[in-house]
């Protein structure tokens, strides 16, 4: 977190007359006050974490309550004025309704006394006495703690401590772990007030903890197929892109497909009800009108780039002989995400715990009930934006390691010679001078996602002034305007990354240093290297379609309970950036070395005296593109010529 040493600089010997651009040869500290404002960012966070956990309490989501404010499954402390509190419910594990199935049930609230019982009773039970069998053969005690089940068919009070009859065979469900009466109609009048009683926040998180074992299988699903791009990439070949570029062409119709299906299916249904499935159909119409229109698009432009093939397959194998000179580089990406997954547990945790954080509150008979602390929603909102920027930041940090060990390995005179540890010394580069770069360039991709929300709420807040096609243009047009402003910035973002790795400069000198030499020598092999980032890109979309498909036929099979559209956007997010993490080294890597390739134009001339870095294969690749693009169009050889004293040499043998 702290510089290391104000600059450091080669030996005399090596330094070379000075220049605008000096690889590898100066180092200081860059953007400090942006660290010490991330680390003042984490301090909030850690403070949520520790609020977190003396004031929420995920165990009632995870586990259910009865109305008294004992957990089910686990040794309570008593509540005051609770005199049914504080009692050991270590083998009560599910949750009971008394009166289910009950009138007063009816309205939106969940009027219905809770209990923690050890088994749901099967059968259908029609008088005191099989209640009070069902306590002495099972242990399940279906009446209020306070009476005793010997006294079930003998105390007046009976009526009123005991469940009304007949008492509907239920079976324990994941949600809250609660009893769920099985008979049609308790079932749909249970279900829909026990579902439409909890809040948003609360079903998304339900949702989450129900499937949680599925969420985990796709994510484990989403790291192998990221795991065989990698090494699909790593040899491909001509014959290899097409059939991965066929697979992607499948997977995006197969998710189009089964979206649309799923709609069709849904609104086909009479028989939906709860606000879940509500949420569900809506949010199912949403993913099948974007993924179609994604699918439109990427099927264009992978039409246009059917006769660029095979110079993206010779520039990946330029790559792969850049990542022979550091092939641990192909294993960072692990590293990258076991931090990840390790950040991303520790934030669903912290995020469980804020949306159970309440007081408990005594009401009539002696119940309790928790109300939300205030500020809580605030915290949620603090906390999200710290996953976006956290998230970046460490994805940022990969982007910087892997641009610092290109860059010293390319800057190197003696190719027989590869500098030693050429990883570890770019990690302790970045370490030591520009963990503040990282964090201002993970801030700034983080602030693109604040005005499509502020966008939203307003549309949200006003819906009711706008016509349907209206609203829907307007979210259209942000998205995509935010898309572009983020992919911009993506893109500037990783050029800045890389051009500090080689010239250690601040983010915003970096950015501009890129930028124009850059537009120096887009002719050589930028649209090339374009079109090489558009099958990386491509590979992260068959990540996603394949964990998406997946999730889709998995989800699918419990939709009623859950509103498992919200995990299915968080499997589709984790996907993604396991995807991104993964195969952004092919294209960091390239990225790279275009810069590298630029700045050695910029300071080298090919002669005895100022031999260029580049190697024989990459300069005999770089005369390839440059013919091919002459070729193409007279236009691209104009461009070559820049402005006084600038003008890029043809690159000899």
């Amino acid at each position: 977190m702290q510089c290391l040493g104000a600059e450091y600089e080669v030996p005399a010997e090596r330094t070379p007359r000075p220049r605008a651009w000096r690889p590898q040869l100066y180092r200081k500290c860059t953007d400090a006050a942006w660290l010490v404002l991330f680390f003042l960012f984490w301090t909030g966070l850690v403070f949520i974490m520790g609020y977190s956990v003396t004031a929420g309490a995920a165990g009632r989501l995870l586990f259910g309550y009865d109305s008294f404010g004992n957990m089910c499954g686990k040794k309570n402390s008593p509540v005051d004025g609770a005199p049914l509190s504080g009692q050991d419910m270590t083998l009560k594990k599910h949750v009971f309704f008394m009166n289910s199935c009950d009138v007063a049930a009816q309205g939106r609230r969940l009027a219905s006394t809770a209990l923690c019982v050890s088994s749901c009773p099967e059968e259908q039970l029609d008088t005191l006495e099989e209640i009070q069998l069902f306590a002495n053969t099972s242990g399940s005690f279906l009446c209020v703690y306070s009476l005793n089940f010997f006294n079930y068919t003998q105390s007046p009070n009976a009526g009123a401590l005991c469940p009304r009859l007949p008492v509907p065979p239920s079976k324990s469900f994941p949600l809250f772990n609660r009893c769920i009466p099985q008979t049609p109609e308790c079932y749909s009048l249970f279900a829909s007030v026990l579902i439409n009683d909890v809040d948003t926040l609360h079903r998304i998180l339900s949702g989450i903890m129900s499937g949680r074992g599925t969420i985990l299988g796709l994510c484990l699903l989403a790291l192998a197929l990221a795991l065989a791009m990698l090494f699909t990439f790593r040899f491909i070949t001509t014959l290899l892109v097409h059939i991965f570029i066929s697979l992607v062409i499948l997977g995006l119709l197969f998710v189009c497909g089964v979206l649309w299906w799923l709609y069709y299916d849904y609104t086909n249904d009479p028989s939906i009800e709860l606000d879940t499935e509500r949420e569900n159909m809506k949010y199912v119409l949403g993913f099948a009108v974007v993924a179609t229109v994604i699918t439109a698009v990427l099927l264009i432009l992978i039409y246009g780039i059917r006769k660029r093939i095979k110079w993206t397959v010779e520039l990946f194998h330029v790559t792969h002989r850049a990542l022979g000179a550091s092939p641990f580089l192909l294993f960072q990406p692990l590293w990258t995400f076991t931090i990840l997954l390790f950040f991303w547990v520790l934030w669903v945790a912290v995020l469980l715990s804020l949306g159970t954080a309440g007081t408990a509150q005594v009401i009539d008979g002696g119940q309790v009930e928790y109300k939300p602390l205030w500020g809580i929603r605030y915290m949620w909102w603090y906390h999200l934006i710290g996953l976006v920027w956290t998230s970046e930041f460490i994805l940022a940090c990969q982007q910087m390691i892997i641009a610092g060990t290109v860059a010293t390995c390319y800057f190197n005179r003696n190719k027989n010679d590869p500098p030693d540890h050429p990883i570890l010394s770019s990690l302790s580069i970045l370490f030591c001078y520009h963990q503040g770069t990282v964090a201002k360039g993970s801030f700034l991709i983080t602030v693109t996602r604040i005005p499509r929300m502020v966008f939203m709420y307003m549309c949200n807040t006003l819906k009711e002034k706008q016509s349907t096609w209206s609203r829907a243009a307007s979210r259209g047009c942000c998205s995509c305007g935010c898309w572009c402003l983020s992919r911009y910035l993506l893109r500037l973002n990783q050029h800045a990354y890389a051009t500090t790795a080689i010239n250690g400069t601040d983010f915003c000198t970096s950015a501009k240093d890129a930028l124009k030499i850059l537009s120096k020598n887009s002719s050589h092999f930028m649209s090339v290297n374009c079109f090489g980032d558009f099958i990386i890109f491509l590979g992260k979309v068959l990540v996603v379609c394949y964990t998406v498909f997946g999730g889709l036929m998995a989800f699918n099979y419990n939709r009623v309970l859950q509103v498992w559209t919200v995990p299915l956007l968080l499997v589709a997010f984790f996907a993604y950036l396991v995807a991104h993490s993964f195969l952004s080294v092919f294209g960091t890597v390239l990225d790279t070395l275009l810069l590298c390739f630029a700045v050695d134009l910029e300071t080298n001339d090919g002669s005895a005296e100022k031999p260029y870095f580049m190697d024989q294969e990459f300069l005999s690749f770089v005369k390839r593109t440059q013919k091919f693009s002459n070729s193409t169009s007279q236009q691209n050889k104009d461009s070559l010529r820049n402005q006084e004293g600038t003008e890029l040499r043809p690159i000899g043998t």
